[in-house]
């Protein structure tokens, strides 16, 4: 089955997710909860280009929906547009053996193995250039990137190695 959907949690950048998705020639399914501080961002910018077929906004997706949107999709556009610490839905798109295309801001560019596990670009115009080469990456090592990143083992590793050197440090200034 050939995925030509691509699928962009909703965000202030979801009007550029639509313009790449244009630009690529795309379908593009938006999910996530509007909230009230958004409405009027989502009225104006994102609900004039819901057509119901290229553009579609599925409403907030519970765990299941998201899985099988992510799963599903050619790869998730992440059009981040101010400074979150830490991406998780990128870590689920991978997870699902999903690529990733994300602005060159934030945690994008830690996250996202450029050319390996997606792509990290500018604009709406590099994200849509980057749906066109999605054929390049091998969706199994975002899956196995993922589980070698940020598993719950590799996580709780890191986390008692940390305090491990904490500790040390104050036992030695004893």
């Amino acid at each position: 089955m050939e995925r030509r959907r691509t699928t962009s949690s909703f965000s202030g950048g979801s009007a550029r997710a639509i313009e790449a998705a244009r630009l690529a020639g795309r379908e593009l399914v938006l999910a996530g909860k509007v909230d009230a501080a958004d409405a009027v961002y989502f009225a104006t910018h994102v609900e004039p280009s819901i057509d119901g077929s290229q553009i579609r906004y599925v409403g907030e997706a519970g765990a299941d929906d998201k899985r099988r949107l992510l799963a599903g999709a050619q790869a998730l556009l992440f059009p981040i547009d101010w400074d979150e610490p830490f991406g998780l839905v990128m870590i689920e798109a991978l997870a699902s053996g999903t690529p990733v295309i994300g602005f060159r801001r934030a945690s994008v560019p830690e996250i996202v193995d450029d050319g390996v596990t997606g792509f990290v670009v500018d604009d709406a115009a590099g994200m849509a250039a980057a749906v066109g080469r999605l054929r390049e990456i091998d969706r199994r090592v975002c899956r196995n990137e993922a589980e070698r990143r940020f598993s719950v083992s590799r996580m709780v590793d890191d986390y008692v190695n940390h305090y491990a050197v904490v500790r040390d440090g104050a036992l030695a200034a004893s």
